[in-house]
């Protein structure tokens, strides 16, 4: 007989992926499970127990599982092709309409995923600038590539701007190269950049740092030090684009990057991303230009295949409805307030962070301000994750590293109340044995 045969199908993922996941989860054997279907905030698994859902693909569902003007955009194109390496009329018709709406961008080309968006937009800016170096904030995210996972997860907490890679195989090549910055410090940040302005082709900054706001006057002040010194801001909207607004974090927060990246969000689940910026900037990918001016090479197989940019539109017409954005920013702070109010009811030390359909939770005293990485990072990591897989266990999808909570247009409060109760629960349990 087949030996997989007599596994779980929970036994069978742990055999052949590390970890029993395709990154991040980790999850206990016990707690490991393969995912059957899902449907607006609702999983269900190969052994049929249900979820609710608060991780949405990382974000990357936000119009919720199975919507239906996705799956039917899908089923139209599907049979027409799923890729040919070039443009065509869902992919045109999607790059005009991200244009139209976001003024960093006045072209743009599409790629396959969020890293891909922000690897090409650090290329571009050194190639522009005709310098090397890069300023990233400490604990951002900018996707799996080199500079993205430089400092995700620091451990030792170098001084600034002093770069510590969070994956091994990259110091060599970020060593030189990234310089680190704590988000909402704008008088540090602007010193790293004076005292390496020639140097420095571009600052990098997801506007809502994975959870944490950006304070009064932050994004307008690295926007006024960047183009003081001629050095390229880059906004990263894989998160924030079609989420907090329309128009991302530079209608949101009112301030235009020289360059931006998207993905996540704007496939209504499915793989894309893109990056787009000012002509003379976006020009250098002409591969006309090819030896005999600056050129930058940018080519995605799969990037703009015609499925995921049917779904990409399919989901900006979801996000154009009546009163989208109205649901997901009140569902968040629906949900966030519910979660102060539960640590405040049990007397535990805690602080919610977030903004629109986000949210995540510091073990912290409220008297320390959160508002970069290490004020994160002082909050009980122990704690949380022992709260995560607690959630996990009683029916909530989450990541349980912890590091955010994502909504989406298909949860209520009905959903967000479930979570409150088993986060009630959860809590008990781990403070009754801490």
């Amino acid at each position: 007989m087949n030996p997989t045969l007599m596994q779980t199908d929970a036994e069978r993922s742990l055999a052949i992926f590390p970890a029993g996941s395709n990154g991040e989860f980790n999850l206990p054997s016990a707690l490991s499970m393969v995912i059957a279907r899902g449907s607006g905030c609702d999983l269900w698994d190969t052994d049929g127990k249900h979820y609710v859902d608060f991780s949405m693909g990382w974000g990357s569902a936000l119009v919720g599982h199975g919507r239906r003007e996705i799956a039917e955009a899908v089923a139209q194109q599907a049979p027409k092709g799923a890729n040919f390496a070039y443009i065509t009329e869902a992919s045109l018709a999607l790059a005009e309409e991200i244009v139209r709406i976001s003024p960093a961008s006045e072209r743009l080309r599409f790629c396959a995923s969020g890293t891909e968006a922000t690897m090409y937009s650090l290329r571009l800016a050194r190639a522009f600038t005709g310098r090397s170096r890069v300023i990233k904030f400490e604990g951002a995210y900018h996707g799996a590539n080199d500079v993205g996972v430089t400092s995700l997860f620091p451990q030792r907490l170098p001084d600034f701007p002093t770069p510590e890679p969070s994956s091994d195989g990259i110091d060599h090549l970020v060593r030189d190269h990234v310089l680190i910055a704590p988000y909402n410090d704008l008088e540090t940040t602007q010193r790293i950049i004076t005292t390496y302005a020639d140097e420095v082709a571009a600052v990098i900054v997801e506007p809502l740092h994975r959870c944490l706001p950006p304070v009064s006057g932050f994004l307008q002040g690295l926007r006024e030090i960047t183009a003081a010194h001629g050095v390229l801001l880059i906004f990263d909207e894989v998160v924030t684009g079609f989420r907090l607004a329309y128009g991302g974090a530079q209608e949101y927060y009112g301030v235009v990057p020289d360059l931006v990246a998207y993905g996540k969000a704007l496939g209504g689940g499915y793989p894309i991303g893109a990056y787009g910026g000012q002509f003379e900037i976006m020009d250098l990918v002409r591969e006309d230009r090819l030896g005999r001016e600056t050129y930058v090479w940018t080519a995605s197989t799969l990037g703009g295949n015609p499925v995921s940019t049917a779904a990409a539109g399919a989901a900006l017409s979801v996000f154009r409805q009546p009163g989208a954005y109205e649901h997901l920013h009140e569902i968040g702070a629906y949900l966030r307030e519910g979660m102060r109010q539960t640590l405040q009811a049990r007397g535990i030390p805690g602080q919610i962070i977030g903004d629109g359909p986000l949210a995540q939770v510091v073990f912290t005293r409220e008297e320390e301000p959160v508002l970069d990485y290490r004020s994160t990072r002082r909050g009980d990591a122990e704690t949380s994750r022992a709260v995560m897989l607690g959630l996990f266990g009683r029916g909530i999808f989450l990541n349980p590293m912890g590091t955010k909570l994502y909504l989406s247009l298909a949860h209520d409060k009905a959903a967000c109340d479930t979570f409150l109760d088993r986060f009630d629960d959860t809590l008990a349990k781990v403070f009754s044995t801490a």
